[in-house]
């Protein structure tokens, strides 16, 4: 072979190794003219959205407040409840109950209504249909007993928010999950006759509220909100009829994508999971506490 028949068959055989692709996932080097290997790119490390899908919670406002509004779709996603660990203890967080599932399989997870001094719901509570505490009808003081209360309440994809009273005269079989809290700030689209459209009293707050399609609407205040506020922004913005308080100074989110992790002591857990994974309630429910009165 001629000199130059030499140095061309080496051109092309440089071509071809300057062309060719990496293996899939490794880092890709190029090989330059004088023999040196150029150094190598890693690849981008995947964003939290690549990593665990798009963010089903968005920031907006209301009335110059700050709100940060997730929906949960029954096509998407499954709802629950968690409360307790592994150790039969109440998580006491969001972190704590995030360090016990699979990230992925989590939509969001805020906290689930009132509770006692001992963490567990302070009023009907039903986790993985196993009910632990009875509808409360009593009289009492503080949020949860500004009558009407209400319940929270689901099977599969069928949830709802009504009334305690009501609930406790139509609803006849027990839902798979279910938190009891107060007070309900729309009642079939109308305010809570002790809620005022603009009450001095604004805290940092959560709710929860279905629409006429089935989504369910849970919002939490960034900033101190009043509960008029929050009904208005239910009843005006997102046209819900019913529209349940969760809880006040506590109100916590996690958003997994949308890389949120909210502090605070909490009790029961509204858990939202993604409807192509598996349930994230780590822990089966206890037996319930009482002997059954009724399907509820």
């Amino acid at each position: 072979m001629t000199r130059a028949a030499l140095v061309l068959a080496a051109g092309l055989a440089l071509g071809l190794a300057a062309c060719s692709e990496s293996p899939e996932g490794k880092p890709v080097t190029r090989t330059v003219l004088d023999g040196s290997v150029a150094e190598a790119t890693p690849e981008a490390a995947p964003t939290a959205e690549q990593a665990l899908g798009p963010s089903a919670c968005a920031k907006t406002s209301f009335e110059g407040v700050a709100l940060t509004h997730c929906v949960a779709d029954p096509a998407q996603h499954r709802i629950g409840m968690a409360n307790l660990g592994p150790d039969k203890q109440p998580f006491a967080s969001l972190a704590a109950f995030a360090a016990s599932v699979d990230p992925a399989t989590i939509a969001f997870a805020v906290n689930g209504g009132m509770y006692g001094d001992d963490l567990r719901a302070l009023g009907y509570y039903v986790e993985k249909g196993a009910r632990l505490k009875e509808l409360d009808r009593a009289e009492g003081s503080g949020n949860f007993y500004m009558k009407p209360n209400g319940v929270f309440f689901g099977t599969g994809g069928s949830w709802r928010v009504m009334g305690s009273n009501a609930f406790f005269n139509t609803v006849g079989e027990r839902p798979e999950f279910g938190t009891q809290s107060g007070p309900l700030l729309l009642d079939n689209g109308k305010m809570h006759p002790e809620v005022l459209d603009d009450s001095p009293s604004k805290a940092i707050r959560n709710a929860v509220g279905i629409d006429a399609g089935g989504k369910a609407h849970f919002v939490i205040a960034d900033a101190p909100v009043s509960f008029g506020q929050l009904a208005r922004y239910y009843r005006d913005v997102l046209k819900v009829t019913n529209a349940l308080y969760l809880d006040g100074a506590i109100s916590s989110l996690w958003d997994p994508a949308g890389g949120r992790m909210d502090g605070g002591r909490v009790g029961p857990i509204i858990v939202v999971t993604k409807r192509e994974a598996r349930p994230a309630s780590p822990t089966p429910a206890e037996p319930a506490a009482t002997p059954e009165a009724g399907a509820q």
